[in-house]
């Protein structure tokens, strides 16, 4: 029932929202020279790798998120993600699809594939999964999704360990129609930009 739902929400997401796509796609090639898509490898159910789709945001000359240093995380009941990480580095497009989430519309196509669900914990990098706490392991156990728990309770606002916490209490009871509750509350909290950075 969980796959039926991604694919109908995606196939339906990527009709209504391909004249938008379209549209975000030249503004970013216009902008400035580069790949309209940034392409990531992130860890999705049981932890295997694949290739996370977004729109680019940040300027070519400057690298981007594939090539930044993935930060040592000490203790991630303090840790938040810094919201002025590579602020400097966004194109003046980049700033407003981060803000409002549409650089992550691509994500469609990995639901499409069947690498990311619609709702779900969202993909890390490899590269901060390592330094997971064994318990939070299990954060894998579902696919990834483009929304989450986390992400309607303050996304980048909250800590690490909240947001840990958060993503557990979804694999622990996740639904059809929990994953709806969580899809119908996403849409306030990007308009409202509740918790974005």
């Amino acid at each position: 029932m969980k796959r039926a739902f991604d694919l109908l929400v995606a196939v339906t997401a990527l009709i209504v929202l391909a004249p938008l796509m379209v549209a975000v796609a030249i503004a970013v090639r216009l902008e400035s020279p580069g790949p309209v898509l940034f392409r990531q490898q992130r860890a999705g159910k049981d932890e295997a790798l694949f290739q996370v789709l977004k729109f680019r945001t940040m300027r070519p000359e400057a690298g981007n998120e594939q090539t930044t240093p993935v930060p040592q995380v000490d203790d991630f009941s303090s840790y938040v993600f810094d919201p002025l990480y590579g602020g400097k580095q966004y194109t003046r497009i980049g700033r407003l699809l981060r803000i409002t989430s549409l650089d992550e519309t691509p994500n469609l196509i990995n639901v499409l594939r069947g690498e990311m669900s619609i709702v779900g914990p969202r993909p890390e990098v490899p590269e901060l999964v390592e330094q997971y706490l064994p318990e939070y392991r299990r954060r894998h156990d579902v696919r990834p999704g483009m929304t989450g728990l986390a992400q309607i309770s303050g996304r980048g606002s909250l800590t690490y360990e909240e947001t840990m916490l958060y993503d557990l209490e979804y694999v622990d009871n996740h639904s059809v129609v929990g994953d709806l509750m969580i899809l119908a509350k996403t849409i306030p909290a990007v308009l409202t930009r509740k918790g974005a950075q």
